[in-house]
């Protein structure tokens, strides 16, 4: 935490919150926590359509941060987690891989939304204590599910191709995870095609068999599916995991077997990286009369210099965040440009996933790696406010670009590393897993992955990138939490967040459901979260309590009875009119309810999510923010 946030208030209900904001609630009260805010609890700010509380920071004006379910609270439509993931596309995506959609067993969206509305609190307070007259700050349930699918949205919207997602064939259980001979659900990882060839080689696959399966591979990252051949899925299924293992040794392939949460809070050093919490803050020595940059503009970080050197999803989506809030984002990219821009589809020159994460970058080639180019980065970061990278372990102190090199050229730098894993003071922890710090193996290693298959009845996680994104989201929080500090205190700062962070508090319930290590009560489970087909399209369901299941029961006239008859009798039922009929019934009998947008270019035609939505080359998904 940062001791010196101490002196900012977060004010809220959080131990009442409005029901379909339970999840935000308890999420705000850890997170404000582990930044080190104090929490007040103000009931006043509750109302059953928002979810308010009041951001305070010494010399700023209050911010009044707004969460509302739609654009505006007067917008028509239920409001829980399930229907947000139904509403905007989550549930799609996450159901690619196994053809069944359905809610994925976390409070995904609620955690992303409480990230984002605490973000925008304190960089609201950070623009006034720049100069900028800020006094509200609005989010919405939809901007935030929108924001995690931005990708995946540019991609189903692209004007160049139509998208086309492979089938899983019926003859293979859906991979990944694969399981062994004696029953252990796990993961594979390479970033490299020449390990992927050796293992499966080994395992008597031909090299074109297994190049098949490695595009299939690689697919989990840009489609969020993994069609990969059954002849692979099967030869390994006949060996041990042990056996398996030094396969993997051999190749150069990690390997993790999907831990269950207990395990994951088993862990030694686990009850310490819940109180830290997902970053790490290493605050410089205060020095008064730091120059500090005014705000130039209308937007909270408008005047402020971003330096980013990042890949894939979770450091440019960081990045791509802060330039949304108003600062000028320099991206560093490798002399050519980053591959990644050819990635398919391609619109106007560039990959739309690409351009959807960085299309509001200032770009320049740099080879990080020549003395010449590393000179080049040690000068920009003279001038700039934050530098943000997700390297290697070890790489920052091998380029002489690390936090002890720029500080000493910028002490007012905000040095900010986006990880995979453990961090002590903005280094890997001794104590990380031997593995690469990817979306899926910190799923498999942290619970995540275990949570959902519970849940959803699969044998392993999402292949929707569900900790890249909350890990970007939470890297932009943090770095916005120690401009803040800088600000307040004229000191600059070491933060360092990780996947494993964004895990720790995708599973935040369940970690205090068995510790009880804080004054808060986790939000309590659905009676009823399911997806129901019906004569036309698929409607989500969710009862928060047994009285909504009893209306929900009453509507379709049925009576009580076993669960697992009263699922088949709801679902016989749901059969006789449309999503659309029975969303107008559902409405009328205050039964939450949503059709499942099962096509992504379907988002356009509801009118509450086309405020972040703008169309051309591909759909591209707004700013999640409204300041006044």
């Amino acid at each position: 935490m940062i001791k010196s946030l101490k002196d900012c208030t977060v004010s809220g209900p959080f131990r009442t919150p409005p029901s379909p904001f339970a999840a935000v609630g308890f999420s705000l009260n850890y997170q404000s926590g582990r930044l080190g805010l104090k929490v007040a609890e103000a009931d006043d700010y509750a109302d059953q359509g928002t979810f308010s509380f009041v951001f305070r920071a010494p010399q700023a004006r209050l911010v009044n941060c707004v969460i509302t379910g739609w654009s505006d609270c007067d917008q028509p439509g239920a409001i829980t987690e399930s229907m947000m993931q139904a509403a905007c596309g989550l549930m799609s995506v996450h159901g690619r891989s196994t053809g069944a959609i359905q809610p994925f067993g976390l409070q995904y969206v609620s955690t992303v939304t409480t990230a984002l509305a605490l973000q925008g609190g304190m960089a609201a307070a950070l623009g006034n204590l720049r100069g900028l007259a800020v006094s509200d700050s609005h989010i919405s349930m939809a901007a935030a599910a929108l924001l995690s699918t931005s990708q995946y949205i540019a991609d189903a919207t692209s004007t160049s191709s139509s998208e086309n997602l492979s089938s899983a064939d019926a003859d293979h259980f859906p991979a990944p995870p694969f399981i062994s001979a004696d029953g252990i659900v796990f993961e594979l990882e390479t970033l490299n095609p020449d390990p992927w060839l050796r293992f499966w080689t080994q395992l008597d696959i031909s090299r074109t068999l297994a190049g098949k399966g490695w595009t299939a591979f690689l697919l989990r990252y840009a489609k969020a599916i993994a069609p990969i051949p059954g002849e692979l899925t099967r030869a390994v299924s006949k060996l041990g995991y042990a056996d398996i293992s030094r396969l993997c040794a051999d190749a150069g392939m990690a390997i993790c077997r999907v831990r269950t949460l207990d395990e994951r809070m088993d862990d030694e050093h686990f009850k310490s990286n819940w109180l830290k919490g997902p970053w790490v803050f290493d605050c410089a020595v205060p020095q008064p009369g730091l120059p500090l940059t005014s705000a130039s503009g209308l937007l909270p970080l408008s005047g402020l210099t971003v330096i980013e050197s990042c890949r894939r999803i979770q450091g440019p989506l960081a990045g791509h965040l802060l330039a949304l809030l108003g600062a000028r984002v320099i991206r560093i990219e490798p002399p050519g440009g980053d591959p990644l821009r050819g990635m398919p589809p391609v619109s106007e020159g560039c990959s739309v996933r690409f351009d959807a994460l960085n299309r509001l970058k200032v770009i320049r080639e740099i080879d990080i790696k020549s003395p010449c180019g590393q000179e080049e980065i040690t000068e920009m970061a003279r001038h700039a406010d934050v530098f943000l990278h997700n390297w290697a372990p070890g790489k920052a102190l091998e380029l002489d670009l690390d936090y002890a090199d720029l500080s000493r050229v910028n002490p007012a730098l905000i040095y900010a590393h986006a990880s995979g894993w453990f961090t002590d003071g903005g280094e890997i922890s001794s104590r990380s897993p031997s593995l690469p710090g990817t979306d899926f193996m910190v799923q498999a290693y942290s619970g995540v992955a275990q949570k959902i298959s519970r849940t959803c009845g699969i044998q392993g996680g999402t292949l929707f990138t569900a900790l890249d994104v909350l890990g970007g989201v939470i890297a932009a929080q943090g770095i916005t939490a120690a401009l803040l500090n800088r600000q307040l205190n004229c000191a600059g700062a070491k933060v360092t967040s990780s996947l494993l962070g964004a895990a720790i508090l995708l599973c935040s319930d369940d970690f205090q459901n068995r510790h009880d290590f804080f004054d808060c009560v986790p939000p309590a489970q659905s009676v009823l979260n399911r997806v129901f087909k019906t004569g036309k399209g698929k409607i989500a369901i969710e009862c928060l309590d047994d009285d909504t299941l009893l209306r929900l029961m009453q509507t379709l006239d049925l009576s009580a009875g076993d669960k697992s008859e009263l699922w088949q009798r709801l679902g016989r039922s749901f059969l006789g009119k449309t999503a659309a009929e029975w969303l107008v019934v559902l409405q009328q009998a205050a039964v939450p309810a949503a059709i499942v947008i099962e096509d992504l270019n379907d988002l356009h035609g509801d009118p509450r999510l086309k405020p972040y939505l703008e169309i051309g080359s591909y759909t591209r998904v707004t700013s999640p923010w409204r300041f006044q």
